[in-house]
């Protein structure tokens, strides 16, 4: 079945970026000189896939107006003879101009599998995408049409997964998995934040999924959690209690992660030094820092 849309939520608060995020939606915040939300809908885009539903907070336009047409601004820049800068948005607003937005409000914060479940009648019966704003992968080929190809073969839900170090696992959401192939598993069970105990891969969830609609009918059903959360970890695994399966994928490239400050500021650093417009210049620049 071919993927046609994707759901990409941003209505988190961004807690982890106060006080900055009272101000700047936390998908704004750049790495080089692109915001987070672009890599995101490149890398949807880059996957083939053209319908884009956004997971929202009430007051948050901004996402849809950054990909909007500008005739005000263009106009202006025009009057100016801003010519360089002029071409810039114009090259940048044709790259999307095939691309149809939408939005769906969270009208409160309710865990991540609340915020896709806001998205399902924008799904309807079709098997979608779905890439959350923390995670971007560095590949030659884009993280999203890796599990559709593996979706396309399985025709059930997928996972996306990385190995990280062992000592670092705690702080994700790890994996009991059954591996049938090169980079492909079948997950038998997912532990949010496990204790060392509990750890039996090095494999743990990256925030880009291939969802069919009987997930969005399993989270309509959810209970929240002790928090007052719908966590899709505990959604999938009543799936798999229930016999369900669900697969796994190791996805090829480098995880980039933009969740806190620190792993923001790695990322920032990394995208800064491998653009061929900065990194030379930057590169030069830290040495002379002491």
């Amino acid at each position: 079945m071919e993927i046609k849309k994707a759901i990409i939520p941003v209505a988190g608060l961004g807690t982890r970026f106060l006080p900055l995020s009272k101000v700047l939606s936390k998908e704004f915040i750049p790495l080089a000189d692109k915001p987070v939300i672009q890599y995101i809908v490149e890398e949807v885009q880059k996957s083939g896939i053209k319908e884009i539903v956004f997971v929202v907070s009430p007051g948050q336009k901004a996402i849809l107006s950054y990909f909007k047409k500008s005739p005000d601004l263009e106009k202006l820049l025009t009057k100016r003879k801003k010519d360089s800068v002029l071409k810039e948005l114009k090259d940048f607003q044709e790259k999307f101009k095939d691309m149809e937005f939408s939005f769906v409000l969270q009208k409160e914060p309710g865990g991540d599998g609340h915020a896709i479940a806001q998205a399902s009648k924008m799904a309807g019966k079709d098997p979608v995408a779905v890439s959350f704003g923390d995670d971007i992968i560095d590949s030659d080929q884009p993280a999203i049409e890796q599990l559709v190809e593996i979706f396309k073969t399985c025709n059930a839900p997928v996972v996306c997964l990385k190995a990280i170090p062992r000592e670092k696992i705690p702080a994700y959401g790890s994996v009991v998995v059954e591996k049938i192939a090169s980079r492909l598993y079948k997950i038998k069970k997912i532990i949010e934040k496990p204790e060392p105990s509990q750890i039996s891969s090095d494999l743990v969830i990256v925030g880009k999924y291939v969802l069919t609609p009987d997930v969005f009918g399993y989270l309509k059903k959810a209970k929240p959690s002790k928090k007052g959360e719908i966590i899709l970890a505990e959604v999938f695994d009543k799936m798999l209690n229930e016999g369900k399966t669900i697969y796994g994928y190791e996805i090829k490239g480098e995880w980039l992660e933009c969740g806190d400050k620190q792993k923001w500021l790695k990322s920032f650093f990394y995208m800064a030094l491998k653009d061929p417009r900065f990194g030379e210049e930057l590169k030069q620049y830290l040495r002379t820092i002491k």
